[in-house]
């Protein structure tokens, strides 16, 4: 018999140590209410998120970043020299980020005011879709960041309000915060009145006038609420720049620009008019060399053109008032060889011009921050000088991207204002030594014409006028010609320009969903927490509560069997069994009498005591039903109230306390005294008796002894109430008198800790036939096994593994817990008469 039961009790701790997902499940179930309360209340929190949430959408556009053809020199439109640096996608990122390029698309858009409606909580702004338009003096003051509600009384007025304390006043000439001399002088704003349409609102502050527009509905505008405010295009301009820049891949050249909005629209427009401004000048900074160019040549055009006018006048008068058309053969040899050192000494004073211009450009730009742009001129030979040129051209674009994202103090700029030093330093050094070498040659050529000049003042006279006058006119012409031929081409190089990169796809409205809120995941989310927080409160409550909930909780604190568990009980009185023997509590103590039966191994009589940790804990309500129990079963059953100084048995029956067992145990009554009858069939009580002030000397006297061996000499089970054995020690005296001692553990009241402590001490001093009692334990339809365990098919008994029955579900529902059917009218009137 007892292999048996320790193999039972082997498996039944084998399949409790795997974990009871089934009671989980259950445990979990037992608060659906819980789990629909939070999963409606999360939708609804999400509803209102979604419904009063400003949506935010998602636009981008894509750039191509070539290969930098950057702006061409004054070489690059001679035909000679080379072009370009490698343009960084990094530094393209930069100006595309910076505050100046912003700032100059938010300007181009007019974006100073933007316009709202309010519609239920709900505001949206009204993008291009306003029925009405501001216009305001851009020479006056406007106050920034500052409501004027507006509402549409009918197509000729309107009502205005509007209240700003220390508002900001804004001055769009010139773009920026106004500032006055007075530093403590604050601006009011305060309007709140009727005004026509067209009709200007004005003082220090603000001066403006509201129209109507196109798109006004007087059934849907009229009577709803709006309002404008003045934005402070810095303010604007920040905000624009979250935008998010990145390459598309790792090591692609395509860049990705997104910008996250309110309005799409506004959204697509700015980074389409971003864009534009981009590449609009990237095309101005390569078109300003060939500006640059043409503006040299208009001004050497200009001093030609007049010689060549009046050289042409010249040559006409004399033609004919000398009526010479052509020259004699000598004549005509030397002023072939006479314009071709004039012209070699024309294009080396233009050469001359050049270099003298540049030597002071140089010197005037030198500390300047813009990109050198050097002008254009016509023929430089030196390879030299063509590449100090096009180095310092490429120095001051290098600098000038870095500047879009650093500071002029940073090091980076500093180490390339170095080597523009340098490099102008050396470039102006090589300008003055191809000024001097030019200056000579034009000295050994004016000393060639002066020979060539002796020869033609041997010539007649008339001849000699005539080639003076002849060769001033085709030199200015031949001059004139070469400047037009230049002129021609740098033209046509700025109308070829195009941009070094290039837009891929521009931004577009698609339609397309929101990228804030996420309305369905929201909505997964709201399901989700719904779920997840009541599991967390349920499974945090049973962690952080110290109280005995579950048999597990037992399990880990003591090796003592659980001998069974006694439902809870909604009867007002103690007596639960004897009024409802059918109800479904009286079968837990028949379940618990059933298991004492095995622990008494065949034993006709016993005696069973029973205690617990604390006061409240149901141990008198358990010996009381205990012992009615044993009674009921036909057994000559007695109960003992040995709780001598709280005695409170005799309350619950009715019955005298003058004598007990204190009064016996002094030996101021006898035996057959202190016993009483009581309302029950077979079941004697003895009473506490009068509270003596020493209840500990005297269970530890010899009467006791005496009083037990003459019980048990009568009584088949003797049922004993003794005190808590967490306040007192008065039961560790009793229990060598018993045979089974019964330790009673309230559900959700018992503390762990204080549990704990006892158990210890039970076992360090070696007590035996120690059980565990659940008391209280709370059934509900919903629960699986019963509230106590969580657990299926461990049955009354199943401390031990066996018992009455295979768990809750034996008797529940089958015994009757109403009351009309339940009483035993024979008990009924027994206490009643009592």
């Amino acid at each position: 018999m007892e292999n048996n039961i320790q193999n039972i009790q082997n498996i039944t701790q084998q399949q409790e140590e795997s974990y009871d997902y089934k009671a989980l499940f259950f445990k979990l179930y037992r608060y659906w209410y819980f789990f629909i309360l939070t999963i409606f209340i999360a939708l609804l929190i999400a509803f209102l998120f979604n419904k009063y949430t400003k949506s935010v959408y998602e636009v981008d556009t894509t750039v191509l970043v070539k290969e930098d053809n950057s702006a061409p020199d004054a070489q690059a439109l001679l035909g000679f020299g080379f072009r370009g640096n490698q343009q960084n996608v990094v530094n393209e990122i930069g100006k595309l980020k910076s505050y100046t390029l912003v700032n100059q698309a938010v300007r181009e858009l007019n974006m100073e005011l933007s316009y709202f409606k309010e519609d239920n909580f709900i505001t949206s702004e009204l993008y291009k879709e306003s029925p009405f338009k501001v216009v305001f003096d851009t020479l006056h003051l406007q106050p920034v960041n500052v409501k004027f509600k507006l509402s549409i009384l009918s197509n000729k007025n309107y009502t205005l309000e509007a209240e700003g304390n220390e508002a900001k006043l804004y001055d769009y000439e010139k773009f920026e915060i106004y500032k006055d001399e007075d530093p403590t002088k604050q601006v009011f704003i305060s309007i709140d009145s009727t005004f026509g349409f067209g009709q200007y609102i004005y003082n220090d502050s603000y001066r403006f006038k509201v129209v109507l527009n196109k798109q006004y509905n007087p059934e849907i505008h009229d009577n709803k609420n709006y309002y404008f405010v003045f934005n402070d295009v810095d303010q604007l301009t920040m905000r624009f720049r979250s935008f998010e820049i990145e390459p598309i891949e790792e090591e692609a050249s395509i860049i990705k620009i997104t910008l996250k909005g309110n309005s799409v629209e506004k959204s697509v427009d700015f980074l389409n008019k971003l864009t534009e401004v981009y590449l609009r000048r990237n095309l101005d900074q390569k078109n300003r060399a060939a500006e640059n160019t043409i503006v040299f040549i208009d001004s050497q055009l200009k001093e030609i053109s007049d010689s060549l006018n009046l050289a042409e006048q010249n040559l006409q008068d004399f033609r004919t008032t000398k009526q010479v058309m052509d020259l004699d053969f000598q004549a005509a040899q030397v002023f072939e060889q006479l314009k071709e050192l004039e012209q070699e000494k024309a294009h080396l004073g233009l050469k001359s011009k050049y270099y003298e211009t540049l030597k002071d450009y140089i010197i005037k730009n030198m500390d300047l921050d813009d990109v050198l742009i050097i002008p254009t001129t016509m023929g430089i030979e030196d390879p030299l000088l063509n590449q100090l040129t096009s180095e310092l051209s490429k120095l001051y674009a290098e600098k000038e991207e870095k500047l879009y994202f650093s500071k002029s103090s940073n090091p980076m700029i500093q180490a390339l204002n170095q080597k523009i030093e340098l490099t102008e330093a050396t470039l102006l050094e090589n300008t003055s030594n191809i000024i001097n070498t030019s200056n000579i040659a034009i000295q050994d050529i004016n000393g060639q014409i002066s020979k060539l000049e002796g020869r033609i003042s041997q010539l007649p006279a008339i001849q000699r006028q005539y080639l003076g006058i002849e060769r001033k006119f085709k030199l200015s012409d031949e001059m004139f010609t070469y400047l037009q031929e230049r002129r021609s081409e740098a033209q046509i190089t700025k109308a070829s320009n195009e941009p070094d990169n290039e837009i891929i796809d521009i931004a577009r409205n698609l339609g397309g969903s929101p990228v804030y809120p996420k309305k369905s995941m929201n909505y997964m989310i709201a399901i989700v927490l719904g779920l997840v927080l009541p599991v967390v409160y349920i499974m945090g409550k049973d962690y952080f509560n110290d109280k005995i909930i579950e048999r597990k909780d037992i399990e880990k604190i003591t090796d003592f069997p659980i001998l069974g568990h006694i439902i809870h009980s909604n009867k007002d009185t103690q007596a639960v069994v004897a009024e409802s023997p059918k109800s479904s509590i009286a079968e837990s103590f028949r379940s618990v009498r059933t298991n004492l039966q095995f622990i008494a191994k065949g034993k006709d009589k016993q005696t069973v005591l029973i205690t617990s940790d604390m006061v409240a804990a149901g141990k008198t309500f358990c010996a009381i039903n205990l012992a009615t129990i044993f009674a009921l079963y036909g057994k000559k059953s007695l109960l003992i109230g040995f709780d001598l100084r709280k005695p409170k048995i005799y309350k619950d029956f009715g019955l005298s306390n003058t004598e007990g067992v204190s009064s016996f145990l002094i030996n101021k009554s006898k035996l057959e005294d202190i016993i009483q009858a009581s309302p029950i069939d077979n079941l004697d009580i003895i009473m506490a008796g009068p509270v003596p002030p020493n209840p500990s000397e005297l269970i530890a006297s010899d009467k006791t002894d005496e009083l037990f061996t003459r019980l048990k000499e009568v009584y088949d089970y003797i049922v004993i109430d003794s005190p808590p054995v967490g306040l007192v020690t008065d039961a560790f005296l009793l229990m060598k008198y018993t045979d089974a001692n019964l330790f009673i553990v309230r559900q959700n009241y018992t503390n762990k800790k204080v549990f704990g402590s006892i158990m210890g001490d039970i076992e360090k001093r070696g007590l035996p036939n120690v059980s565990i009692l659940v008391n209280d334990v709370k059934l509900t339809k919903n629960s699986y096994g019963y509230g106590y365990g969580y657990g299926y098919g461990y049955g009354y008994g199943y401390g031990y593994g066996y018992g009455y029955g295979y768990g809750y579900g034996y008797g529940y529902g089958y015994y009757s817990d109403d009351k009309e059917q339940e009483k035993s009218s024979t008990i009924k009137r027994i206490f009643k008469n009592t």
